[in-house]
């Protein structure tokens, strides 16, 4: 599994109403039924209102290539420059380690 964090990061609510309409639109929902998706997730950080935390996770690479090579990336790149919106990344590649699982409550 691959885990991107896009964090979109705007002004006076931008990023916010980016992920609003990214919900309405339908993008969003069209995302998660890709093949491949796991996850296409919106948060916001409760110490930065104008930054808007994107968890998004794939089985593989080759499944986020598809997903770039999709029409639903023009629109996004539309709604971001709709929306004035700057970009940083995180990149992680998930594994299972049981040894993790004594310190989680279910």
């Amino acid at each position: 599994m691959i885990t991107v964090n896009l964090y979109y990061k705007g002004e006076n609510g931008s990023a916010k109403a980016f992920a609003e309409e990214m919900e309405s639109s339908g993008i969003a929902k069209a995302i998660r039924a890709e093949e491949g998706n796991l996850r296409y997730q919106y948060f916001q950080p409760l110490d930065d209102p104008e930054t808007i935390l994107l968890i998004d996770s794939w089985v593989d690479q080759k499944a986020i290539d598809l997903h770039h090579a999709s029409p639903m990336m023009k629109q996004l790149a539309e709604l971001r420059e709709k929306y004035d919106l700057h970009m940083t990344i995180e990149r992680f590649v998930g594994d299972e380690y049981e040894a993790d699982n004594k310190f989680i409550r279910k």
